[in-house]
């Protein structure tokens, strides 16, 4: 809360071209907040920066539920019902819903990877038993004849 109010405070004091560039400067952030969304599963990267940009664009959030909602629309699909099914009702809760079901879905997509490559090699090795026991076979016939 200190760092808010000191940003607070030294942009009262600006006046002229030096609140017309902080201004627009903050149009700027407040258009990347905008359009911010999670890159891949790097969420915390995203979290950070949402953090970051909503210090600096309080103004975009009248209630701490606003806050929530942009930070939820930002994230994947694959959990956005989930988070906002959840309902948390501070930035913190929320936050700590996300990153539980993010670190979930890729616990399970890792764990569904592994079973794909066990069963692919599992596969591999029925075929290529089943091509020695042929070539067994073809080679037993070839002795009697």
């Amino acid at each position: 809360r200190a760092v808010e109010n000191q940003v607070k405070f030294a942009t009262c004091t600006l006046h002229s071209v030096a609140l017309t560039w902080w201004n627009t400067h903050i149009k700027k952030l407040e258009m990347e907040l905008w359009e911010l969304k999670v890159k891949g599963t790097d969420l915390a990267s995203y979290t950070q920066r949402f953090q970051e940009l909503a210090l600096l664009c309080e103004r975009m959030f009248f209630k701490e539920s606003d806050k929530i909602e942009k930070y939820i629309r930002g994230l994947l699909d694959m959990i956005h019902g989930s988070v906002v099914a959840s309902k948390p009702k501070t930035m913190q809760e929320a936050v700590e819903i996300v990153t539980e079901l993010m670190d979930k879905k890729i616990r399970t997509f890792a764990e569904r990877k592994t079973a794909s490559k066990r069963k692919f090699e599992n596969t591999s090795r029925n075929t290529q038993n089943q091509q020695q026991q042929s070539n067994k076979r073809q080679n037993t016939g070839r002795v009697y004849t």
